[in-house]
């Protein structure tokens, strides 16, 4: 869903959330979360990894900067686009170089 529609008291399902559109859900379930209150506390970092390991492929980055936005959101933060967290993941992989070499 665009952020800009986003009604945080409405989320009842995937693709309420922020960035989360059928495929993004689709991709959830196969980490095994079907909720948005199944995402409370988890690292965007870790669902990135086990969505690697469960395709067994390397995912498109942006992925990772939708699982950054969606798990800030669920954590209170605003809704954003994703693309807002392009940078901040760019950076989380250049200074964590063992990320990098496990997710080539």
């Amino acid at each position: 869903m665009n952020p800009n529609k986003v009604d945080r008291n409405r989320v009842e399902r995937l693709t309420d959330l922020p960035n989360i559109g059928p495929a993004m859900a689709h991709k959830l379930h196969l980490l095994g979360i079907h909720r948005p209150t199944q995402l409370q506390g988890k690292s965007p970092y870790d669902l990135y990894t086990a969505l690697c390991q469960k395709t067994g492929s390397k995912c498109d980055p942006c992925v990772l900067d939708i699982f950054i936005a969606v798990t800030r959101f669920v954590a209170g933060d605003e809704p954003k686009h994703w693309w807002a967290f392009t940078q901040e993941r760019k950076h989380y992989i250049r200074t964590h170089s063992n990320y990098l070499q496990a997710n080539k």
